[in-house]
């Protein structure tokens, strides 16, 4: 019997994510665009291959998002919502700032090839940034969130004594997310890429780079 089932034999309510919380047309819309990107690639997501794909009408995406772009919008808040809800199942916010940013690290690069919402993601910001279109804001917006979330797990640490003092925080977080994205760049080009290789050299570098002397931090998976 699972914790969840014996919650809800118990009454006691169980705590849906943000993702599942999504009404089941608007997840099947957001999951077939995530599918038919990944597979086909950016020009083959149009509202009418994504309705078919989801098993709706092209007027139901439509009417969901109004446009591709509302539609793509609404895909990347998807994914940093599942994001978000990972990152509060492995309670990186209760975790000592270096130990929290080296797990977020860690968890990444772990489920990098996992689904296809990340690949989805990845050729939709190529083809943002190649096309010099609108969408690139909300890209942007997107890399925001993540560096002021690392900034702030590298000040925490930094505040702790856990990260040397000398070490910048937003300079740290735009070197951290520089390597995570360039190493999902690196797997689209190439899915034969040892990322648990790199996950394993990335960490060590991490830890040699930013811990204060004397510290230790919590081991990761090996």
């Amino acid at each position: 019997m699972t914790h969840g089932m014996t919650r809800a034999m118990r009454g006691t309510p169980i705590r849906r994510t943000q993702a599942e919380r999504r009404d089941e047309s608007e997840r099947r819309l957001l999951d077939a665009t995530a599918q038919v990107v990944a597979e086909d690639g950016v020009s083959a997501a149009t509202f009418e291959a994504i309705g078919r794909s989801a098993g709706y009408s092209r007027g139901l995406a439509t009417q969901k998002f109004g446009s591709k772009q509302g539609l793509i919008e609404a895909l990347i808040a998807d994914l940093h919502e599942k994001q978000d809800d990972a990152l509060a199942a492995h309670h990186i916010d209760d975790m000592p700032g270096l130990d929290a940013l080296l797990e977020y690290v860690d968890l990444y690069l772990s489920h990098l090839a996992e689904g296809q919402a990340t690949r989805a993601y990845f050729k939709l910001l190529a083809g943002a940034v190649a096309d010099a279109s609108e969408l690139r804001a909300a890209f942007g917006g997107s890399h925001d969130r993540v560096k002021d979330r690392l900034s702030r797990l590298v000040a925490r640490g930094r505040a702790a004594g856990q990260v040397r003092r000398e070490v910048d925080p937003d300079a740290a977080a735009l070197m951290v997310g520089s390597l995570l994205l360039g190493v999902s760049i690196q797997w689209l080009v190439d899915p034969d890429t040892d990322i648990d290789a790199i996950r394993r050299t990335s960490l060590r570098t991490l830890r040699l780079a930013l811990a204060a002397p004397g510290v230790v931090t919590q081991e990761t998976r090996p």
